[in-house]
């Protein structure tokens, strides 16, 4: 059996409501770590569409990739993953939010409701809104990410909040290298969802962290998810 090509680069995704820019800072340290090329992923317009494009592009110039993302970056790259696994190096899973059909997940809950008070209110008394019920650290993220991708951004809310994910026995199905980390203190991210889904497939490893720690240092997301490749592959 031929080798498989070597890992070119990781592809990552940020949540929703966040850019590239994050991006950056969540993966970078870990594709540092793993000696590879950081493509950090801006939304566009047409969220899902988009990013499975841009996986894609990334697939067929790298030859063989791995994929990561937060929240919907996650789902989206697990997603990608399941229907390209000979391209595919593995999934680095930060916060998924929820497993198959949003339902009544917190996270799709909240992305409608920003979505409709960005249409009824306007993005400035959204913003002040948010900001005035979020930790200083996330007020500064989201006040910073949501002026520069508004207005496509009630389009990418409704977007994320209606995406089918994967199953659970979708993720029974993943054979290939999946690394999820948690957050134990996430309203937004259940814990439990990134638990199951590493129950559910065959190579997955869970880590954990705080919401405080991640949230002053976004580069703890991609560096836990990387270690956890590595337990998986070597």
């Amino acid at each position: 059996m031929a080798a498989s090509p070597p890992v070119g680069a990781l592809v990552a995704m940020p949540g929703t409501g966040s850019d590239a820019d994050y991006v950056e800072r969540a993966f970078g340290r870990a594709a540092a770590m793993l000696g590879i090329e950081l493509i950090a992923l801006e939304p566009t317009a047409n969220l899902v569409t988009g990013y499975f494009d841009a996986l894609d592009v990334a697939a067929n110039t790298h030859r063989r990739i791995l994929v990561g993302g937060v929240s919907i970056g996650a789902s989206i790259a697990t997603s990608w993953a399941l229907r390209n696994a000979p391209t595919c190096a593995g999934v680095l899973a930060a916060l998924p939010p929820w497993t198959g059909s949003p339902g009544d997940s917190v996270a799709a809950a909240s992305a409608s409701a920003t979505a409709a008070a960005l249409r009824r209110d306007g993005l400035e008394v959204t913003i002040d809104t948010m900001t005035a019920g979020s930790p200083s650290w996330l007020a500064d993220e989201l006040n910073r990410s949501w002026r520069r991708l508004y207005p496509d951004l009630i389009n990418q809310l409704d977007a994320a909040a209606s995406f089918v994910g994967p199953t659970q026995a979708e993720l029974a199905d993943l054979d290939l290298p999946l690394a999820i980390t948690v957050a134990t203190d996430d309203l937004i991210h259940p814990i439990d969802v990134g638990r199951n889904w590493a129950l559910a497939a065959p190579r997955a490893t869970v880590h954990e962290l705080t919401l405080t720690a991640w949230g002053t240092d976004a580069s703890l997301l991609g560096v836990s998810c990387a270690h956890g490749w590595l337990e998986l592959t070597t």
